[in-house]
């Protein structure tokens, strides 16, 4: 999606892959700054490693502490590299466009509370919604993420149970999805999906997961996280190019690459 926009908007820049074992994590960036690299994503285990290994933590860093985008800025003779989190409005954006789904006062089931799941928690806290309930295969993470949450965003309901009632959403930040065979992240025995009117599924490949099918036949809008990708990645890239993202060509770029369409 990348190259697609640079192509686009006329810049001679290119995107481009590598793989680095965590522990050359910080040989890496600083070969980055050294080779004038104009930035770098990262992607997991890197993202909360590398918040020790930049000169300077963007606000978003500093909130949900990870990095996922980082900078290289000029300034007095030096390059200063600056970490940015962008995941958290890639949810937001893709939950707003895709699902046409409103935060603020909604309830949320989250499955999930490892990296992704801390991520969304804390981004649907920021944005108001007015209950969250937390569910996760090993119950002491999700009540330390529901410890975080209700120090603060005190004025969020958590619970670290399934609901009893309704909710807006049941939003998937687990990997069970993934491998075909996975099993449902969602526990039927203990909620149904005729308590909700919305699923989302971070995972985009496949691009529809047993929990998405089961979904959409049970009559739920449904979406995978093909939207929360693109819209990290515009993010990303309006961080180091200062321009406007070329949204569509960049979300075209991505289906054609994942989907083969």
């Amino acid at each position: 999606m990348h190259n697609a926009a640079f192509n686009a908007l006329g810049l001679n820049w290119r995107y481009v892959a590598f793989e680095v074992d965590p522990k050359n994590l910080r040989t890496a960036i600083e070969g980055a700054r050294a080779m004038n690299f104009v930035g770098l994503n990262l992607t997991v285990p890197h993202k909360l490693l590398a918040v020790d290994m930049v000169d300077e933590l963007d606000e978003s860093s500093k909130i949900f502490g990870a990095v996922n985008t980082i900078k290289f800025e000029k300034a007095k003779g030096k390059v200063r590299a600056i970490g940015f989190t962008t995941d958290a409005e890639g949810i937001k954006i893709s939950l707003r466009e895709d699902l046409e789904l409103k935060l603020r006062g909604a309830s949320v089931l989250l499955l999930g509370a490892g990296g992704a799941g801390r991520t969304a928690a804390l981004k649907l806290a920021m944005e108001k919604v007015s209950e969250l309930f937390l569910v996760n295969r090993t119950q002491g993470k999700a009540e330390e993420l529901a410890r975080e949450i209700k120090k603060r965003f005190p004025s969020v309901k958590i619970s670290t149970s399934y609901p009893g009632t309704k909710v807006d959403l049941i939003l998937n930040a687990t990997s069970l999805g993934l491998r075909p065979g996975d099993a449902l992240p969602l526990d039927l025995k203990r909620f149904s999906f005729s308590q909700t009117r919305t699923v989302y599924d971070m995972i985009y490949r496949p691009a529809e997961t047993l929990l998405l099918a089961v979904a959409r036949r049970a009559g739920c809008k449904t979406a995978n996280g093909l939207g929360m990708l693109l819209h990290q990645g515009a993010k990303a890239f309006k961080i180091w190019t200062g321009k406007t993202p070329p949204v569509g060509i960049m979300r075209a770029a991505l289906e054609r690459n994942i989907y083969g369409h």
